[in-house]
């Protein structure tokens, strides 16, 4: 079986841990792996420099959360990490006093940079980046949306000015009221070395619980990516990131608000569309064949079932990796797998 899977940071990361613990219970490798092929294309567009070195933010919590390495608290960043040297870059007033890079964290970066400066690709940097951690054992290959740098900004009001989406998101905490997300070098990007075929010949895609708007939107914004999910031959299934009217973790419900979609699993659902429907503009076809959601939101399953989706409701707060298993279960058995 292949399954590709486009994510965001944390939610898409602890999603797949728990699709990857399933895939061992249900198509072992004899090793501790699976059979399975995991491909899982990451949300670039959180990226930036800071201290002279590429930061790739949900890259990193994918590669950490699967690695085994990350900090569980936070669902970002290393476990057992310390700060000394943001702490002495303060000191010389350097960086952003809300954005500290843990000194394990740093070592990842500076590796990433150092290859991007002798003229790998972000994909080779990620590859060579998770050798380290056995991901090829677990049966995944951890995929940049993108080889060209994309940056997400926020227009911001009073004044208007544009912001990095880490300073709206981490130093505002999506406070500042946002007129619009501006995704900077978008335009002439392209999918990265893999990211196509990964949707063509996959057998299931998921749309984890990750940001609909700046995370997994971002992903299918890269020119083609929308249109090669729309027209893959694999089942397509997303799980909400929305529960009870309000996002599980984040700001999602800002990011909604700013592109004007109401913050409620049945709209998510329909702000992705299902695939086929030719009421949707051609230049943004629905993706979905179906939608998971929360047991609080059975009425959104209810009513998008009405109208020729595959829904189903069950609890999907990812509680631990076990519970993780059974939704991703659940995910994959809404579409026949």
């Amino acid at each position: 079986m292949k399954i590709t899977v486009l994510s965001g940071g944390v939610g898409g990361a602890r999603f797949t841990r728990g699709l990857l613990a399933l895939l061992r219970d249900r198509l072992p490798d004899g090793r501790g792996g699976t059979t399975a092929e995991v491909t899982v294309v990451a949300n670039t567009g959180d990226d930036m420099w800071l201290h002279g070195v590429r930061v790739c933010p949900d890259l990193d919590t994918l590669m950490y959360t699967l690695g085994g390495a990350v900090h569980e608290d936070q669902g970002w960043g290393r476990r057992d990490e310390s700060s000394r040297v943001s702490a002495d870059l303060a000191a010389y007033d350097v960086g952003w006093e809300w954005f500290t890079l843990g000194d394990l964290d740093l070592a990842t970066h500076l590796a990433r940079t150092q290859w991007l400066h002798e003229g790998l690709t972000l994909s080779e940097a990620t590859e060579r980046l998770t050798r380290r951690w056995d991901l090829a054992a677990q049966g995944v290959r951890l995929l940049p949306m993108s080889d060209q740098p994309v940056e997400t900004h926020v227009v911001v009001d009073d004044p208007e000015r544009l912001i990095h989406f880490e300073e709206w998101w981490v130093r505002h905490r999506a406070a500042l009221p946002a007129r619009r997300f501006e995704q900077v070098g978008l335009a002439t990007a392209s999918a990265a070395l893999g990211v196509l075929d990964a949707l063509a010949d996959a057998d299931v895609v998921v749309l984890p619980p990750s940001n609909p708007v700046v995370s997994v939107g971002t992903v299918l914004a890269v020119p083609g990516v929308r249109a090669a999910l729309a027209s893959t031959s694999a089942a397509v299934v997303g799980v909400s990131p929305i529960v009870g009217g309000a996002p599980v973790r984040g700001m999602a419900a800002e990011c909604l608000a700013t592109i004007g979609v109401d913050a409620t699993a049945e709209a998510v659902a329909r702000h992705y569309g299902l695939r086929g429907d030719r009421t949707r503009p051609a230049d943004a076809p629905g993706v979905l064949d179906a939608w998971l959601v929360d047991t609080v939101d059975a009425d959104a399953a209810t009513a998008l079932a009405a109208d020729g989706w595959r829904a189903a409701a069950t609890g999907t707060l990812m509680h631990d990796v076990p519970e993780t298993a059974r939704i991703a279960a659940a995910a994959l058995a809404l579409v026949g797998r």
